[in-house]
C-alpha cells in the first residue's frame, strides 16, 4: 500500500521524525531509512534505542495514540493514488480478478489510505495488527491468498520495500519490486518494474501487460 498504490512515504518519513523528537533525539536519514516498510513496534525501537531510552509494553498505547491522531491529519491533507494506479485497476476490475492490499500499516490508518484508491477495487485487505508477525514475515501474504483461496504461487504481489518484498518473496508469491530508493536491496527472486516497463510507476500499464509478467514470473 504505503510507496505502492499511494505515496504516503514522505508523511511517515515526517511522523517518523517528529516521533524520535517527542521521544527526545531526532533520527538521522540512514536510521530512518531503516524504519521503511517496518512495524509500528519496530519503529519504536529504532527511535527508543536512538534516543538511549528503554520502552516498555506500558508506553506504546501513548505512541500509538500520538500515530494514529498525527498520521490521520497527514493523510487527510494530502493522499491521492500514484501515477497510472487507478487505470490499472480499472482496467483490473474488468477481469474479476481478487485484488487485495497488505500493509503493515495498522487498520485504523490503513482504511484510510485504501479509501483514498477506492475500496471498492479490493475482495479484502490484511493489516499489521492482524497478524501474528508483520512483514518481513510472510504471514500477511499467506493471509491474504488463504481469503481469496489461492495458492501464494499463484499471486502476484507489487512491493516498494525490501521487507515487503522479502516477505512476499518468503510466502512463495511472485514478486515485481518499485523500490523507490536508488539503493534500496532487492531480495533474490524479485524483478523489478522498472526493468519490465522503463519506470518505475503504473503509468500505461494494464491488465494485459500484467498478465503477460504474472506468467512471465511463473514460479
Amino acid at each position: 500500500m504505503d510507496g505502492t498504490l499511494v505515496d504516503t512515504e514522505p508523511l511517515w518519513e515526517q511522523f517518523t521524525y517528529e516521533l524520535s523528537e517527542l521521544m527526545g533525539r531526532r533520527l538521522t536519514p540512514a536510521l530512518r531509512e531503516t524504519t521503511i516498510g517496518g512495524s509500528f513496534h519496530h519503529t519504536v525501537q529504532v527511535c527508543a534505542n536512538h534516543a538511549g531510552l528503554t520502552v516498555t509494553e506500558d508506553d506504546h498505547p501513548r505512541f500509538r495514540a500520538f500515530m494514529n491522531e498525527r498520521m490521520a491529519e497527514l493523510m487527510r491533507a494530502s493522499l491521492a493514488p500514484n501515477p497510472g494506479v487507478t487505470e490499472l485497476l480499472d482496467d483490473l476490475s474488468t477481469r474479476d480478478l481478487p485484488m487485495l492490499v497488505t500493509t503493515n500499516t495498522e487498520r485504523s490508518l490503513a482504511d484510510l489510505s485504501i479509501a483514498a484508491v477506492g475500496e471498492h477495487y479490493f475482495s479484502g485487505s490484511v493489516t499489521g495488527d492482524e497478524v501474528p508477525r508483520p512483514k518481513p514475515a510472510p504471514d500477511m501474504y499467506l493471509r491474504a491468498a488463504e481469503k481469496v483461496g489461492a495458492d501464494p504461487a499463484d499471486c502476484l504481489v507489487f512491493e516498494d520495500s525490501f521487507t515487503g518484498m522479502t516477505a512476499a518473496v518468503t510466502a512463495g508469491c511472485r514478486v515485481i519490486g518499485l523500490p523507490w530508493y536508488e539503493d534500496t536491496v532487492v531480495p533474490e527472486g524479485v524483478v523489478t518494474l522498472a526493468s519490465l516497463h522503463g519506470r518505475n510507476d503504473f503509468v500505461g500499464v494494464g491488465a494485459d501487460t500484467v498478465l503477460d509478467w504474472f506468467h512471465h514470473l511463473q514460479r
